[in-house]
């Protein structure tokens, strides 16, 4: 049986949130670097949402939470966009990242939601991970 590509790119989105929130396990300090300083606990809120990236990227897999996961991650998206502004404002303290590449982050993760929603609008079936 031959795979549509919705069923591609859902394995591709889950396996980027799932490495890129381990990468908040394996790096927490250029998260939270990121953290704006008037938001507090910033290690937590790397922890928590190096979490939440890896649950739901696992969790776009599976029909039964694929949607909940979806909406998660559009969440997660939005949550931390205040952070990604302020680097793009303000340089990303210990990283040489140029500011255009800052500023790229913003529209990239307006890309991210819509193919999050894309991924849980195009399930329609029940089985593990294919559309």
């Amino acid at each position: 049986m031959r795979k549509s590509p919705v069923f591609l790119w859902r394995w591709v989105l889950a396996l980027f949130f799932v490495l890129a929130g381990a990468n908040h396990f394996l790096n927490p300090g250029t998260y939270i670097s990121m953290v704006p300083a008037y938001l507090p606990s910033a290690a937590a809120l790397v922890w928590i949402s190096g979490l939440a990236e890896v649950v739901g990227g696992f969790g776009l897999l599976f029909y039964a939470t694929r949607r909940f996961a979806g909406w998660g991650l559009i969440a997660l998206l939005i949550a931390v966009f205040p952070a990604n502004l302020h680097v793009a404002l303000n340089g990303w303290p210990g990283m040489e990242i140029p500011g255009w590449a800052l500023w790229l982050r913003l529209p990239f993760q307006l890309l991210l939601i819509w193919w999050v929603y894309w991924v849980i609008a195009s399930s329609s079936d029940r089985r593990i991970a294919s559309s």
